[in-house]
């Protein structure tokens, strides 16, 4: 029996094969770094279960993750995104994935990749904690406010300081799982 996060102990199989899988994994790719950014944005006020619960339904509302697509959206489809059951239909949260769309591309444009922009803010490498249980966890740190700062200048929004930390667990920029589980070792210390 595998030993996990607190967080993540006799949840959903879904939720389970997240932890186990992909949350503080390191990625690299783009579309997927994107898709996550919606994510956390997705969930402010939410519980994350219910984000996961809908991830297959936000990647075919939102074209398969392909941000120049997304950049492209206008009011029609806004208004069709409205309507649709598999994601979460909230105004706000759906017009701030088309504008961070649209700011992810001048990111993107700037640094050759959106990946080398965020990973610099971790000089490349993720930060490794050691918390015992999840109490110990911060939900921000000073990591944290300076990227929400730096994404709320260049115009994304969604991206408040709790916001990137979740990001920054989901991306991998941080490991942190709890020192006791089977994750924490496998993703290095």
């Amino acid at each position: 029996m595998k030993k996990r996060c607190q967080w993540a102990e006799g949840t959903f199989d879904e939720y389970i094969k997240y932890h186990d899988e992909e949350w503080g994994v390191p990625v690299y790719n783009d579309k997927v770094l994107f898709e996550f950014l919606t994510l956390e944005g997705a969930q402010a006020g939410l519980s994350w279960s219910t984000i996961l619960k809908k991830r297959d339904g936000y990647c075919e509302a939102f074209s398969n993750w392909e941000v120049e697509k997304i950049a492209g959206y206008g009011e029609e489809k806004i208004q069709q995104l409205m309507l649709n059951p598999g994601i979460i239909r909230n105004q706000l949260k759906i017009r701030s994935t088309v504008t961070n769309a649209q700011n992810f591309i001048q990111v993107q444009n700037q640094y050759q990749s959106f990946d080398n922009y965020l990973w610099a803010f971790v000089a490349g490498k993720p930060i490794v904690n050691h918390y015992a249980n999840l109490l110990d966890m911060p939900t921000k740190t000073e990591q944290s406010d300076i990227i929400s700062k730096d994404l709320k200048k260049r115009g994304f929004k969604f991206v408040g300081s709790t916001i990137i930390y979740a990001y920054m667990q989901a991306v991998g920029l941080v490991n942190d799982h709890t020192t006791d589980c089977f994750r924490y070792r496998e993703l290095g210390h």
